[in-house]
């Protein structure tokens, strides 16, 4: 990792010096994201002496822009009492993600140490599921009570402000905490001091479960543009929210795993550059491995074939173009189905459609490299009959490699894997062989009359 030095020899100074003044500035002066960048390269000591100089609100908020493996080394190194107040001056989402990374020895001593309610709030966290709602969402959020008057759910407000992420939404809840309804707080502030919340509240919330997967929970965010979305239970109890923040790294963390996979590797865990050796290979090795016997079977497919290819020498200056075609053409399809999965613009429900329009979409682009292959072929072809074998193989193959790319990422969905799965190397090993057979196929049968 390449660290900014900017600061360090300054860090550095002040701290040998016990400059409290001038530690207590830095930790406070410029934003926490740029205090955190700049003490990159301090030792964990080090950074735990800095970070003593502010204030605890703002020790948490410069710790949440540490990278994960700094801030697991961070609570593992620190005096306990210190990390426990720190861990329960951060978002309750926050500190069980960071914990989930720390050794369970050190968890259970630092969750002695942290306060009842928020060791409660912690061990609820981690009940859910990981990729659901529920592992995904605060439990820090603004409660309003329907009966209270503007002017009461005002102070109710900003007497809760501190402890909040948020107070955009404000959620109207029941002594069980049902939810009832929300507004935000533009309208809160907008409106007559006299008036009843529940007068001015919207009834019909927009929820999620809390075992929503975390990328339907995305697409909902992102379908009704919230920043804030509510997450209930079996009973819709309100137990948390989900925040746009939050769903950003969905949005990344699905996107890399879904690219990786569709390049043909198993998702990586960590950061590339964090990931070891001998995991990344092994990551990369499975499917290298697959795809290594998929190219076997594509070269007993030509053995089966060796008979015409060695009395008719220029069809094999052709295989790469015509499997080329193929492969190039199911990958298109299968990256347009996939993203379209993760968009929730289909599903395997409309395979049907899906068909037609790949059928008609591979007819069309069958036909245009076509027309290039066979005018390509007249040049080296006996024959214009001969020349033919190439355009007829291109746009059958093309056609398939189309309809596969197209079907086989459904399949998977309906088989409830990710549809990533199907990835371009895999697909492109499956319509080669596939492309071989055809187009042997096919020369044998427009030859054969002439060799007879």
């Amino acid at each position: 990792m390449i660290h900014n030095t900017l600061y360090l020899p300054e860090l550095r100074e002040m701290l040998a010096e016990n400059n409290a003044a001038e530690l207590r500035e830095f930790c406070t002066a410029l934003h926490p994201a740029r205090t955190a960048d700049f003490m990159e390269g301090l030792t964990p000591d080090e950074t735990w002496a800095v970070l003593r100089h502010a204030d605890p609100e703002r020790r948490a908020q410069i710790f949440r822009y540490f990278d994960l493996d700094r801030q697991v080394e961070l609570i593992t190194s620190g005096e306990r009492h210190e990390v426990a107040q720190l861990i329960a001056d951060l978002p309750p989402d926050d500190r069980v993600d960071i914990l989930a990374n720390v050794d369970r020895p050190i968890v259970e001593e630092l969750l002695a140490l942290v306060p009842a309610e928020d060791r409660r709030d912690i061990k609820r966290l981690q009940s859910y599921p990981e990729g659901t709602a529920g592992a995904l969402m605060t439990t820090d959020f603004a409660r309003l009570s329907e009966d209270l008057t503007v002017a009461e759910a005002r102070d109710a407000v900003q007497q809760q402000s501190e402890e909040l992420e948020t107070i955009y939404y404000l959620y109207v809840v029941d002594r069980e905490d049902h939810l009832r309804g929300m507004l935000s707080w533009r309208e809160l502030a907008l409106a007559k001091p006299d008036t009843r919340v529940g007068d001015i509240m919207e009834r019909d919330v927009v929820t999620v479960h809390v075992g929503t997967d975390q990328e339907e929970v995305a697409r909902t965010v992102a379908r009704f543009d919230f920043l804030a979305i509510p997450v209930v239970d079996d009973e819709y109890r309100m137990v948390g929210i989900v925040t746009h923040d939050d769903v950003m790294d969905v949005v990344i963390e699905e996107a890399t795993e879904d690219a990786q996979r569709i390049s043909g590797i198993d998702p990586l865990e960590n950061a590339y550059l964090e990931t070891e050796l001998f995991t990344i290979t092994w990551k990369r090795g499975f499917w290298l491995t697959f795809l290594f016997f998929a190219g076997m079977l594509t070269a007993m497919a030509l053995e089966q074939f060796k008979e015409p290819l060695g009395r008719i020498q220029w069809l094999v200056y052709f295989i790469p173009l015509v499997i080329g075609s193929g492969g190039n053409s199911g990958g298109q399809s299968a990256a347009l189905v996939i993203t379209a999965l993760s968009r929730g613009d289909v599903t395997h429900r409309d395979w049907v459609r899906i068909v037609r329009r790949e059928l008609a979409t591979g007819l069309l682009l069958g036909t245009l490299l076509a027309l290039f292959g066979y005018a390509i072929a007249l040049t080296v072809a006996p024959s214009p009959v001969a020349a033919l074998i190439v355009p007829i193989t291109v746009l059958l193959v093309v056609v398939c490699g189309t309809l596969l790319g197209a079907q086989l990422p459904l399949l998977f969905h309906r088989l409830g894997v990710d549809p990533a799965l199907m990835s371009n190397p895999l697909l492109a090993g499956i319509i080669d062989i596939l492309g071989i057979v055809i187009y042997m196929s096919v020369a044998v049968t427009l030859l054969s009359p002439q060799t007879g």
